[in-house]
C-alpha cells in the first residue's frame, strides 16, 4: 500500500474542500506545483490530482496548473476531474499524464471507460465517490440511486488499473476513512482499490493495513498533510516504504 498526496485545483490554486463543498474552501498554496513537488521530495510515490472547477464545468479548467505540475515532478501523477471524452483523456496521456480519473462519466457512460481501457491499457481508473454507499456525480452535487459496488462490479475484466473509493461524508472531515465500506468494494472486486476520504493521523493509516489483503494498494491523503496531522514521511515508514522517502 503506498500514500497517494493529493493536490486539488481550483482556479489555479491548491485548496481543500469539507466533504467536496466548492464555498467550504481553504487555498493551501498558490503555487499548486511546489506543493506537489514538496511531497514528491519526501518520499510520494505518486500524486492524485483534482481539477475541481472542471469537475463542475465538465471539462479540464486547470491545464495550466497540471502541467506546470507534470513539468516538474518526476513521479507518476493520475489526474481527475472533468473528463468527459476519449479527447480529453488522450489529451492527458499526451501530456505525459500517467492515469486518468474517471467519475461521472462511468455512470454516465460506461461504454468511455471501456474504450479507454482498449486505447490507453493500465492508465484508466474509476473514481467512486459515495454518500451512504451510493454513487455520487455531478462533482459530488448528485447523489444517485447506484451502489458503489455495483457500478465498480460492471468493470470487472475490463483492463481499469484502479478503483478511487471516498467516503464524501468523511472527505476533508478527517474523522477516519469508513473501513467497513472500503473493504466491502476491495473483498467484492478483483480490481485494486484505493482508499480515500477521512484519513487524518497515522492510526487511520495502520487501521487500513490488514485490507491490504483484500485489495487495497493505496490511500489518498489531502487535508491531514496540510493541517500537519499525518507526516508522509512517518506514514511512508510505517508501511515499510521508508527506503523510498
Amino acid at each position: 500500500m503506498i500514500i497517494i498526496p493529493a493536490v486539488d485545483l481550483k482556479n489555479g490554486q491548491c485548496v481543500r474542500l469539507l466533504q467536496g463543498r466548492m464555498d467550504q474552501e481553504t487555498v493551501c498554496s498558490d503555487d499548486p506545483a511546489a506543493m506537489a513537488l514538496r511531497w514528491e521530495r519526501l518520499g510520494a510515490e505518486m500524486l492524485h490530482v483534482v481539477d475541481l472547477d472542471g469537475a463542475i464545468a465538465k471539462s479540464p479548467r486547470n491545464l495550466a496548473a497540471i502541467r506546470e505540475i507534470r513539468s516538474r515532478l518526476q513521479i507518476p501523477i493520475e489526474v481527475g476531474g472533468g473528463i468527459r471524452t476519449l479527447e480529453t483523456f488522450r489529451m492527458y496521456v499526451d501530456m505525459g499524464i500517467d492515469k486518468v480519473v474517471i467519475g461521472t462519466e462511468a455512470i454516465r457512460n460506461p461504454d468511455l471507460v471501456k474504450t479507454a481501457c482498449e486505447a490507453f491499457p493500465g492508465r484508466v481508473v474509476i473514481g467512486i465517490d459515495a454518500k451512504n454507499g451510493r454513487v455520487a456525480i455531478e462533482g459530488w452535487t448528485e447523489t444517485t440511486g447506484t451502489l458503489a459496488v455495483d457500478l465498480a462490479r460492471q468493470f470487472e475484466g475490463c483492463g481499469v488499473a484502479a478503483i478511487n473509493f471516498t467516503d464524501i461524508q468523511r472527505d476533508g472531515m478527517q474523522t477516519g476513512v469508513n473501513i467497513e465500506e472500503t473493504r466491502r468494494l476491495a473483498e467484492a472486486l478483483s480490481i485494486p482499490v484505493v482508499a480515500s476520504g477521512g484519513i487524518s493521523t497515522l492510526a487511520d493509516i495502520q487501521a487500513l493495513l490488514p485490507l491490504v489483503d483484500a485489495g487495497v494498494t493505496g490511500v489518498i491523503v489531502g487535508r491531514a498533510l496540510y493541517t500537519g496531522s499525518l507526516n508522509l514521511q512517518a506514514a511512508i515508514s510505517l508501511l515499510g516504504r521508508g527506503e523510498q522517502a
